[in-house]
């Protein structure tokens, strides 16, 4: 192995102490207690494998920029903002599509082997899990490895889609300032003017990254059925998650009802502090290896 492979990327993680005993040993009670962990994770789990975060205090896109997320209904709307969207795109998907997990998401991985994790949800779209072999899983958020139809719902992967862009924009070149944490990169309006964005093969539609974009919603039965792998579960574990947004809080607030024991690993304050049985303030690929 070499030495990038194992050494995790500290650029865009907020600077904390080592995990202290005491925190692995309330940690390590709290998993041995569980019998069918319920886990979610947030974007403080892919920091270290190299993408950045939005919140991160000091490192997080918010913190550097005053770039913000497109919103769903600009991207509908306007033909001009997704193709700004999609140059963007594509410039930053080669550097995107190629991360690779870290420690942590091989941990949760080797957890559900095990049949000590229930089920995993994520709102992360950069696929690391699914790559690291989490198979009871949910991407809440969608996936930015897929791609589908607005109009006939035909899906693509979006590897398939970079060779439709690179054969549409064969003499298009653009220098990227940066990559953002969905996978796209910051350019100028004058580098994107000239850019084609292809449409739908079948049916000439608009053709949208799966995921939840900032100001759309989670579908009601995707809701419904992470609920229902919660009522089975008997603890719930937060990892890398502030959990501002309120489609994966409100799990946490289905958790606190039912009154399961909820540990939380993140770097920095969440909106589950007040109510948590554990808060653990460490990186979550320091802390969960030490984990048995």
């Amino acid at each position: 192995h070499s030495v990038s492979r194992t050494s995790p990327n500290l650029a865009f993680v907020p600077a904390c102490l080592p995990p202290d005993p005491l925190d692995v040993e309330e940690l390590q009670r709290f998993v041995s207690n569980s019998k069918r962990l319920f886990v979610m994770t947030g974007a403080g789990i892919s920091t270290e494998s190299g993408i950045p975060d939005y919140r991160s205090e000091g490192v997080g896109l918010y913190a550097r920029t005053d770039r913000r997320p497109i919103q769903h209904a600009e991207f509908v709307r306007s033909a001009s903002a997704r193709q700004r969207y999609w140059a963007r795109n594509f410039v930053g998907w080669p550097q995107f599509s190629s991360h690779q997990p870290n420690r942590a998401h091989l941990v949760l991985r080797d957890w559900e082997k095990l049949g000590k994790l229930h089920w995993l949800v994520t709102q992360n779209v950069d696929a690391l899990h699914a790559k690291a072999g989490s198979q009871r899983m949910t991407e809440l958020h969608g996936c930015t490895h897929r791609v589908f139809c607005l109009d006939c719902g035909d899906q693509i992967l979006r590897s398939e889609l970079q060779e439709h862009f690179e054969a549409l924009n064969p003499t298009w070149k653009a220098e990227a300032f940066g990559v953002a944490p969905d996978g796209d990169v910051f350019l100028t309006d004058e580098q994107v003017r000239n850019f084609q964005v292809p449409a739908c093969r079948k049916c000439g539609g608009i053709l949208k990254p799966d995921v939840t974009f900032f100001g759309d919603t989670v579908s009601r039965e995707k809701v419904d059925f992470v609920h229902q792998r919660l009522a089975e579960s008997d603890s719930m574990l937060v990892a890398g998650s502030s959990m501002q947004v309120y489609s994966g809080y409100r799990f946490a607030l289905a958790a606190r009802e039912k009154q399961l024991p909820i540990a939380i690993l993140n770097i920095g304050p969440t909106r589950l502090d007040h109510f948590a049985s554990l808060k653990l303030n460490s990186r979550c690929g320091e802390l969960l290896p030490l984990i048995v």
